[in-house]
């Protein structure tokens, strides 16, 4: 694993402050109905592989999930994929929420 991680206080704290990463949550659809961080963009973990062309790869991209697993995986496809700029968020929907 070399792709980087972020905590939900470091994402936090740096959206408080004005940043606008990307943020990409890949759940499914009924997960995501109950609610998304403001401004991310929902692409199911299954339909990856079909829209890399939507994933900048000049820019960092934070990954979501319900609990991070799913999110690290994704990770895991895109570096071997040859994206770089890749992030995961650990503990994911549930971090979040816990905040």
């Amino acid at each position: 694993m070399s792709y980087a991680t972020t905590t939900v206080d470091q994402l936090k704290s740096r959206l408080d402050a004005g940043e606008k990463p990307i943020l990409i949550d890949v759940r499914e659809d009924e997960e995501v109905a109950a609610g998304m961080i403001d401004g991310a963009i929902h692409i199911p973990m299954g339909e990856i592989p079909d829209r890399l062309a939507d994933i900048p790869r000049d820019r960092e991209v934070i990954f979501i999930c319900r609990s991070g697993g799913r999110s690290g995986r994704v990770c895991e496809y895109l570096e071997a994929q040859g994206f770089g700029n890749i992030v995961n968020m650990q503990g994911g929907m549930l971090a979040w929420n816990d905040q």
